[in-house]
């Protein structure tokens, strides 16, 4: 089940979304009840998806959602009269009180949304890139007796632990069997 954070001033709201979303077997739900909280666990879990009120204990959400990552969708439950007031149009609004199959299909739309924006906005290698990342696998496998699967997760371990993209790594491990040689 895909997750999603829930995140209300009110405890008692956030825990009758929570429990609408999880019974329908929609999506499972994370419970952040500040904007700072919401963002940490957006940037930690990679979470696409954020259902909140229209002002959490720290900020609005209009100002939460400036700070998300593009790939992360945003559902405002509001009074109408408070959704009027949000001015960004990428938030999508839901007002309430609100049905249990509206908010179902509502979260579900924002789930779907969010796995789409991630695989357009996700970076992909080139043909090249990828020839280097492949032949230092090679080079690691032939040298070290490795797996693919090991040589792999070698180079993106030494990659995360250098801060460097895993073309940086794969470049580094072939430059050094050249000097080697």
């Amino acid at each position: 089940m895909e997750q999603v954070i829930v995140a209300f001033e009110s405890t008692k709201s956030a825990l009758r979304v929570k429990e609408i979303l999880e019974s329908s077997g929609t999506a499972s739900c994370i419970l952040c009840a500040s904007a700072g909280q919401v963002r940490r666990t957006v940037h930690k879990l990679h979470i696409t998806a954020v259902v909140c009120g229209f002002k959490l204990a720290d900020q609005p959400a209009e100002a939460l959602f400036a700070d998300l990552p593009p790939s992360c969708a945003m559902l405002v439950l509001a009074t109408q009269n408070l959704l009027d007031l949000l001015q960004d149009e990428d938030i999508f609004r839901l007002a309430s009180p609100v049905s249990r199959g509206d908010l179902t299909a509502s979260v579900r739309m924002l789930l779907q949304m969010g796995r789409r924006l991630e695989r357009i906005l996700r970076p992909r290698r080139s043909e090249e890139e990828q020839a280097v990342i492949r032949q230092a696998k090679e080079l690691l496998m032939d040298r070290n007796g490795m797996t693919e699967e090991e040589a792999h997760r070698f180079l993106q371990k030494t990659s995360m632990d250098n801060s460097a993209k895993m073309l940086q790594t794969a470049q580094l491990v072939l430059d050094s069997a050249e000097g080697e040689s």
